[in-house]
């Protein structure tokens, strides 16, 4: 999946991993390429070995960040003219909140590895775009009558989606 959580709640009952590349995308979104922040440049380090690393390791590096720069990460600052505080590294929280969020999705592929799981959805690229089109050229029905034809699409035969 690529980090949406309504997925997880539709799918609860199926392994789901979170796709590395979305996870590390999402890192960027709030750290930057090039984060200025110590901090955030360790945690940007961290996610880059995502991929090469398994939960527990994983999971430990983050503990340990977090340990590390706790009252960092604590830290607030009050609107002068409010007078109403807010937490001053508000994106650096957020980058860590959604590693800590994800974590259990992380390594489905490594827990479940008779399920031959993809710990991307490189394998997905494109796939969909089919639909889209199909979808986008009959845009002026409505929303029922396009999960209908989505439906009736993804359970025929064919060979875009074979069964």
């Amino acid at each position: 999946m690529d980090g949406r959580p309504g997925v997880r709640q539709l799918f609860s009952d199926v392994p789901i991993q979170m796709c590395h590349f979305h996870q590390k995308q999402i890192i960027t979104r709030y750290l930057t390429d090039n984060p200025k922040l110590e901090a955030g440049i360790e945690l940007k380090k961290i996610t880059a070995t995502l991929c090469q690393s398994n939960e527990r390791t994983f999971t430990a590096a983050i503990y340990d960040w977090h340990q590390k720069w706790l009252l960092f990460l604590k830290e607030r600052t009050t609107d002068p003219l409010t007078g109403k505080w807010f937490y001053t590294r508000k994106r650096l929280r957020s980058a860590y909140r959604s590693l800590k969020i994800n974590l259990p999705y992380l390594f489905t592929y490594q827990k479940h590895p008779e399920l031959n799981i993809p710990n991307t959805t490189n394998v997905l690229d494109g796939c969909f775009a089919y639909l889209k089109e199909l979808v986008r050229v009959h845009r002026g029905i409505n929303k029922t009558l396009k999960k209908k034809i989505i439906q009736e699409i993804l359970t025929k035969r064919d060979p875009v989606f074979p069964h």
